[in-house]
């Protein structure tokens, strides 16, 4: 049967405050806000969170929406009672009226099902799978033809079997309301202690946010949440805000690592919709996500995803992972789902949970399994102090609406609409495969855009990141809170926001931000001044990579001035041309595109507008044509710049250094795997990819100790990857099922003495690029320092040849890599 919908009638309310709730985002004056959906009018919500109080110099009105929570061990009176209201449903507790659609109710589980698995889609696609599995049995002589229809029949049957053991694993089950409360004071518990200074949102993105949510609501729409993706918190907060501000629960996509004994369960009954992260050649279970996702659409129910796919080691956005988007946009295409709502979520932390683990991972230690012990040990982050959650919300925007203004935009021919199929009522938008794809594409990079624009920039980010792009060992606390009050300034001028707390000053969220950030940074005392410096680079770098998408124009055009001002002498020969600074930012900004969210105005009207601001800011001095005024001639730093001891110029340039130094390496690592001689065939030069990467890391830090590598960041895994997948890209590499090697176009030459030459297209890359990295006391670009690392990066890469012909057993087949390779080889 196709989706007939069952509308189960909405339970009554059990509170006893008959509508009215103390809205606890104010708490010191509480005011009379409406949580759910049937207690006060909007406009009386909106005059209600205009009638709160705020300082005049008020960046952005923020409140705690984290519960404090009392103690046992200190209260134990009030901890009972809290227990007591969380379980009979006091007040906002009860979470009757959700706005949205119902939710939490006996039968639901039974109702997704039977309308997944009776849905024209699923039923088609079984029905194919049986006659094509018939045909095939049928082809080879094992099916007399008296017994197809028998066997077709059998074969639906198992077919079916199989759709529902996916279908029962796959969706969530809000089936109890007890469960779901109970369940948001353990997380909200969780919150409260982690995080001690709670999870705030902005006032005025929670009024606006409930009001696209009733509008979703009385149309039947979804409200699709993406939020960027740094930590296992991220659920748990976005769910928590949710039901405190009475928004119907979303659907939360998991991947099924998280689907293990008692956790996974518990994790399902809260909302999460597991997924594979490889569909692999399975023909039916892709048809059975897309089922459930337009059965949730269709009906209206909220659903979360992360865009980036995975959580982000490095903290800033990862690029945008299509997998759920493009099942998204397979429903409104279809016809099958009219529209939904997309809200990009940005969640920022003063601390991360996992940070720790993060750069074991990065540093190339293989990520452990989750289990429950894991899950369980993990309690004892409830006695840390981590500072505060801020989450802020994108305003929502009509996915249809984007789907035909970017049709529009792109196509000259309208796109073709096709009769309604599936059971959909309306026609189906027909896309080439080219066009589907550049639409996902631009769906995704919209959505980390809107990301970015409305993060808020933390205390510990500030603090990380000019602790990383200052010269020397440390800084004194005047000079770290100048220079903090001066990145506080950038980032506002720049239209983004700094995490307020309710008028402190620098010196005191300072002072709040070194207690979160705990012994990532030192303090020396016994000197004429409290100084500080960075203890673990590396970690630190993750708070300041959340700050690097706001000044990432200015980065690249800063470093590629500094391939002259590295060559010293005075003004007049720092000075690079126009064509010059085009030819390197252009170079720069193609190697970080799958690094970096750049502006979508294009090149140079990027570079003209970042030339702007930096003059504007006393950076650089632009100098025009004298025959073409509106032409640049030439840029050269200013001498307000060269007074203050390029301050503000090296700020840009260390933010970005550690990212060329990580490319540099990438690209000195592909030139070490040019195929020795013999082994150079048109079909020969191929690595194990996973070894490759491997070699790559322990390359990078060999480099680093030996003095060649400025920044140990550099080895990170994740900027490697994105560093190869960009080679790839450009035609550089070759990939082939888990391999890769130098594309032949691309292959240095192998010299008489055996040696990779210094010359070649690949080496004019790699050389390219460090023409832009620092020099500093710690090493120098020379044709000796070229020499030796080549020398070893080739060392490597024939250790890597030697470990692909260990692999080939004496029958030809290959085995897999074996663990501890490397260090066997070495």
């Amino acid at each position: 049967m196709e989706d007939k919908e069952k509308t189960p009638p909405r339970p009554s309310s059990s509170r006893s405050d008959a509508g009215l709730d103390i809205d606890i985002l104010n708490q010191e004056n509480p005011i009379q806000t409406p949580l759910v959906q049937d207690v006060i009018p909007e406009a009386e919500a909106e005059a209600a969170v205009a009638n709160i109080q705020v300082t005049a110099d008020t960046p952005d009105m923020s409140r705690n929406i984290a519960q404090k929570h009392s103690h046992f061990r200190d209260h134990p009176i009030e901890f009972l009672r809290e227990i007591q209201m969380m379980y009979s449903g006091t007040g906002w507790r009860a979470y009757d009226n959700p706005i949205g659609q119902p939710i939490y109710y006996s039968g639901f589980t039974d109702d997704m099902k039977n309308a997944i698995l009776g849905s024209k889609l699923v039923e088609n696609k079984i029905q194919l799978l049986a006659t094509e599995t018939v045909d095939h049995e049928a082809g080879q002589g094992f099916l007399p033809g008296s017994k197809k229809e028998k066997r077709r029949k059998e074969v639906v049957r198992q077919l079916r079997e199989v759709a529902d053991k996916t279908v029962n694993g796959m969706i969530c089950k809000m089936e109890s309301k007890s469960f779901i409360r109970t369940a948001y004071w353990l997380a909200s518990q969780v919150l409260s202690r982690t995080y001690h200074q709670g999870v705030h949102v902005s006032m005025d993105e929670v009024v606006t946010l409930t009001k696209y949510a009733r509008k979703a609501a009385e149309e039947k729409q979804s409200m699709i949440f993406l939020p960027c993706h740094r930590s296992h918190i991220d659920y748990v907060s976005l769910q928590v805000i949710c039901y405190r501000l009475g928004i119907a629960l979303p659907a939360v996509i998991a991947g099924d690592n998280l689907n293990f004994p008692v956790v996974g369960s518990f994790l399902q009954n809260a909302g999460a919709f597991y997924i594979r992260r490889s569909m692999g050649d399975d023909k039916l279970y892709p048809t059975m996500v897309q089922g459930y996702v337009d059965t949730l659409l269709r009906r209206g129910y909220n659903m979360e995803c992360f865009v980036e796919g995975t959580r982000s080691r490095t903290g800033k956005l990862l690029p945008p992972k299509f997998g759920i988007l493009n099942f998204i946009l397979s429903s409104i295409l279809s016809g099958r789902v009219k529209d939904c709502l997309i809200v990009p979520v940005s969640t920022q932390y003063d601390k991360v949970i996992e940070s720790e683990s993060y750069i074991s991972e990065l540093l190339g230690v293989p990520k452990k399994k989750e289990n429950l012990y894991d899950f369980l040990n993990a309690s004892s982050v409830l006695s840390l102090k981590m500072g505060r959650v801020d989450v802020r919300f994108h305003e929502p925007w009509s996915l249809r609406n984007f789907i035909l203004k970017q049709l529009e935009r792109t196509t000259t021919v309208p796109p073709t609409l096709a009769a309604p199929k599936d059971g959909a009522e309306m026609e189906e938008i027909v896309l080439t495969q080219d066009q589907r794809v550049r639409l996902l594409r631009s769906l995704g990079y919209k959505v980390l855009s809107d990301i970015n624009s409305c993060s808020v920039v933390m205390p510990t980010a500030l603090i990380g990141t000019v602790l990383l792009t200052l010269r020397g060992r440390g800084v004194g606390k005047t000079e770290l809170i100048r220079r903090i009050e001066w990145l506080k300034c950038r980032i506002i001028s720049k239209g983004a926001k700094v995490a307020h707390f309710g008028g402190a000053g620098t010196e005191a969220v300072v002072e709040k931000g070194l207690e979160v950030i705990g012994d990532l940074v030192g303090k020396l005392d016994n000197l004429a001044e409290e100084t500080y410096y960075a203890v673990d680079r590396f970690q630190l770098s993750f708070y300041r990579n959340m700050v690097i998408h706001l000044f990432i124009l200015e980065a690249v055009v800063c470093a590629a001035m500094y391939t002259k001002i590295k060559q010293g002498g005075g003004p007049a020969n720092q000075r690079i041309g126009w064509q010059q600074l085009y030819d390197h930012v252009s170079f720069i900004s193609r190697l970080f595109r799958n690094e970096f969210v750049f502006p979508t105005e294009g090149l140079i009207a990027n570079l003209r507008k970042t030339l702007r601001e930096l003059e504007a800011e006393d950076v650089i001095k632009v100098v025009y044509s004298e025959t073409s005024p509106s032409e640049v001639d030439y840029v050269e730093l200013s001498p307000r710049e060269r007074e203050r001891g390029r301050e503000n110029y090296d700020f840009y340039c260390f933010m970005i250094w550690p990212f060329i130094e990580g490319v540099w390496l990438a690209g000195v690592a592909v030139v070490g795997i040019t195929p020795p001689v013999g082994k150079d065939g048109a079909d020969e030069g191929w690595v194990d990819s996973k070894r490759f990467l491997d070699v790559s890391q322990l390359l990078g830090k060999t480099l680093y100790h030996q003095g060649d590598l400025s920044y140990f960041e550099a080895v990170n895994s994740q900027s490697l990857k994105n560093a190869f997948t960009q080679f790839t890209s450009d035609k550089i590499l070759e990939t082939r099922n888990g391999k890769t090697r130098i594309h032949p176009d691309w292959r240095p030459k192998i010299g008489a003495d055996g040696r990779i030459e210094m010359q070649g297209n690949l080496w004019e890359m790699v050389d390219k690029i460090a023409v832009t990295r620092r020099e500093g006391k710690n090493r120098r670009d020379s044709q000796t320092v070229g020499s030796r690392v080549l020398s070893l990066a080739q060392k490597l890469g024939i250790r890597l040849f030697e470990a692909e012909d260990m692999d080939v057993k004496s029958d030809g087949k290959k085995r897999k890599p074996k663990k501890g390779w490397l260090r066997a080889m070495l």
